[in-house]
């Protein structure tokens, strides 16, 4: 390619096919605002809500609806870390089948593979993951649609919630080796590790749990196998086909996403994660257009655009967050992509971002 002429432009992934959550998630939400004095009647209304929709639980709600809530709320009612102190108070039955299936599994191995398997009966729109990495075990979870930003409360929410769900169904002492978070730090960041225990690592390519195996493969029941087998075939009925209409190049972003910068992202691990040969993988992508080089590309420039508008962002910690051996590899890329250097584009995402509203919705209002 001649020197100073971008790449050609790499299809974007189709739009999100109407992504959404089950509206009981948001019940700890509306508690917590009703018991701080917000006007929870004018709030569902600002936003097309009923108490009705609340207290179905088979009801969805739009993904994007419920990010935006969250966070409207969040700044609304002036609590940065409402996602955290929402998370503290949950209980297993308050994730429904799953939760109850979480609580009955042998190890924790176990249980964050059938979390990371049935997500999709909580939320749609989202990849979760369970993989090696050296000595060690990383649970992954991140939501795919990268327009829905800022999402630090739902982030925080599911980190913290999933943590309480460890420690009440397996030890109480429980603390992971690190915390990966996707967005970057804000406010005042001890409160997290307060929560965890552990290290909390920010701007990272996804939201993780980094755990001891040997601590995730320790027997702590004896697993009712009537029981659970109940519970999945009924969260199986939940899920329904939400699977069957996957590509395999959706299959392979959901991948890329979940392994960026902790694992390598190459033919051979994809094709293995897959259950194919590398060379089958190769000409499956290459009949839906696409390779893995250009996915990957792909992924990386619209992550890159993401976490360089965040404040406080450094070049070097994008870099390392999408997986590159150094700086200059990052730069020379996004030079290629987008025409200009990683530090021109921080800067005037930055001036943009000044000139933003500070709220993405209408905050609840307080009750007179």
């Amino acid at each position: 390619m001649e020197p100073g002429r971008m790449a050609p432009p790499v299809p974007p992934p189709p739009p999100q096919r109407g992504a959404v959550i089950r509206a009981s998630a948001l019940a700890p939400l509306f508690e917590h605002l009703a018991q701080s004095g917000g006007d929870v009647a004018h709030f569902l209304t600002k936003h097309g809500l009923t108490r009705a929709i609340l207290s179905d639980p088979y009801s969805v709600v739009p993904l994007a609806h419920y990010i935006r809530l969250f966070e409207s709320a969040a700044h609304g009612l002036n609590e940065p870390n409402l996602g955290v102190r929402l998370g503290l108070k949950l209980r297993p039955a308050d994730m429904g089948p799953m939760g109850v299936l979480f609580s009955l599994s042998p190890t924790l191995k176990v249980g964050f593979e059938r979390l990371s398997r049935n997500v999709k009966a909580l939320q749609g729109g989202t990849q979760s993951s369970l993989f090696e990495m050296g000595e060690d075990l990383v649970w992954s979870y991140r939501i795919t649609d990268l327009t829905l930003w800022p999402r630090r409360q739902d982030a925080e929410f599911t980190m913290v919630s999933n943590c309480q769900l460890v420690r009440s169904c397996f030890a109480s002492d429980w603390r992971p080796v690190e915390v990966h978070f996707e967005h970057g730090e804000e406010g005042d960041t001890s409160l997290l590790q307060r929560v965890f225990r552990a290290p909390v690592l920010f701007r990272q390519s996804g939201n993780r749990f980094v755990m001891r195996r040997t601590d995730s493969e320790r027997v702590f029941r004896t697993e009712d196998r009537g029981l659970t087998t109940i519970l999945e075939h009924h969260i199986a009925d939940l899920i329904g086909e939400a699977n069957e209409d996957d590509t395999i190049t959706d299959r392979v972003r959901a991948l890329i996403g979940l392994y960026l910068g902790q694992k390598p992202v190459t033919l051979p691990v994809l094709a293995r994660d897959l259950r194919m040969s590398p060379r089958n993988l190769q000409r499956r992508l290459t009949e839906e257009g696409t390779s893995l080089r250009e996915l990957l590309a792909h992924h990386r420039q619209q992550m890159a655009k993401v976490y360089l508008s965040q404040k406080g962002a450094r070049v070097t910690d994008v870099a390392n967050a999408l997986g590159y051996a150094d700086e200059t590899a990052f730069w020379r890329a996004f030079r290629n992509w987008t025409g200009e250097e990683p530090s021109a584009f921080r800067r005037h995402a930055a001036l943009i971002g000044d000139h933003k509203p500070d709220t993405p919705d209408d905050p609840p209002t307080a009750a007179e």
